[in-house]
């Protein structure tokens, strides 16, 4: 399994968005190395703009440039979405829906991407909230949510790239409405999670990992099986 964690706190009032401030990157570490260009950054942000305009969708859909019968085009993008697990903890209740203080929340994520096969990945968007006052536990939210994504043909640093950065960025609006519909269900104003950057996170944790690597620290594996192409 290859994984990265971020660290995310905030508050919010009740009745309004939570104000997330990114704290902390790299609680855990890429295990993959290769080298990301400004042009490969670019290359999976037009991947997920092709996604999300729904020309990237089905990966076994007849292309051009075929050789010996076999698909050499480059495809990548999300097969299919799901929450995987989701528990809720209301430890207060009923006694903190009388609680006037304005709850901290933290937020923690952490993603995740196994090898299915060698054309698909479970990438996972793990996230924990947890909402407390000085009087106590108000909430805690484990979401784990998923999406198989599909690559074919993508050089290793783009692939690496989309399955930390760009598919995360596609699953994240899907994931924010099963919290906040937790968090309403739990009886409290529901949680809108502020959008996050997560190619400028990816770029941050992945340059720190290679400056590790440089130093003699541990060398990574491919998401893709091989190097970078």
């Amino acid at each position: 399994m290859h994984t990265v964690a971020y660290v995310i706190y905030g508050c919010y009032a009740p009745a309004a968005a939570s104000k997330v401030n990114i704290v902390r990157a790299g609680a855990r570490k890429f295990c993959a190395g290769l080298s990301v260009t400004p042009h490969t950054y670019q290359s999976w942000k037009n991947i997920i703009m092709a996604e999300q305009e729904g020309i990237i969708t089905n990966l076994d859909s007849a292309a051009q440039g075929k050789a010996n019968g076999y698909d050499n085009q480059p495809a990548a993008g999300i097969i299919t979405q799901y929450v995987k697990d989701l528990s809720v903890e209301n430890p207060n209740a009923p006694e903190a829906y009388q609680w006037t203080e304005a709850p901290q929340v933290d937020v923690q994520f952490n993603i995740a991407a196994d090898a299915v096969n060698a054309e698909v990945h479970e990438v996972t968007l793990k996230i924990t909230i947890s909402a407390s006052n000085e009087r106590g536990q108000l909430y805690i939210v484990d979401l784990a949510y998923c999406g198989l994504v599909g690559i074919r043909n993508v050089p290793e640093d783009q692939a690496h790239a989309f399955l930390f950065a760009g598919a995360p960025g596609l699953l994240f609006p899907f994931a924010r409405r099963v919290i906040a519909d937790a968090v309403r269900d739990a009886g409290y104003a529901p949680l809108m999670m502020d959008p996050i950057d997560f190619g400028g996170l990816y770029m941050q944790q992945l340059q720190a990992r290679q400056a590790e690597a440089a130093a003699g620290g541990e060398p990574i594996a491919p998401v893709t099986g091989g190097g970078n192409n």
